[in-house]
C-alpha cells in the first residue's frame, strides 16, 4: 500500500511540475500573455484609427478635407491644374 501511495503522489507531483500545466508550463503561458498583449495594443490602435476616421466622416458634420481626399481618391477627380503623384 505505501509503495502505491507513493507512486500515485510522484504521478500527480511529476505532472505539477512537468504537465501540460505544470510549472514548466508557465514561461510559455507568459510569452504567450505577451504576445496577445502586444497585438491586442496594435488592435486598439486600428480600432481608434478607424473611430477617428469615422468621426470625420459624420454625414451631420463631415469634416471638409476628408470628404474631399474621398471623392478624389474613389472618383478620381482632379482639377487641371493639379499633379497628382501616386504613394502606393
Amino acid at each position: 500500500m505505501p509503495a502505491l501511495a507513493v507512486i500515485v503522489v510522484g504521478t500527480f507531483a511529476g505532472h505539477a511540475i512537468a504537465g501540460p500545466n505544470g510549472i514548466f508550463a508557465w514561461g510559455s503561458y507568459h510569452r504567450a500573455l505577451e504576445q496577445r498583449q502586444a497585438e491586442l495594443a496594435q488592435i486598439e490602435k486600428d480600432r481608434a484609427q478607424l473611430k477617428h476616421r469615422s468621426q470625420l466622416l459624420d454625414p451631420r458634420k463631415a469634416d471638409p478635407d476628408m470628404a474631399d481626399e474621398l471623392v478624389r481618391k474613389d472618383l478620381g477627380l482632379v482639377r487641371p491644374d493639379e499633379v497628382v503623384i501616386p504613394l502606393d
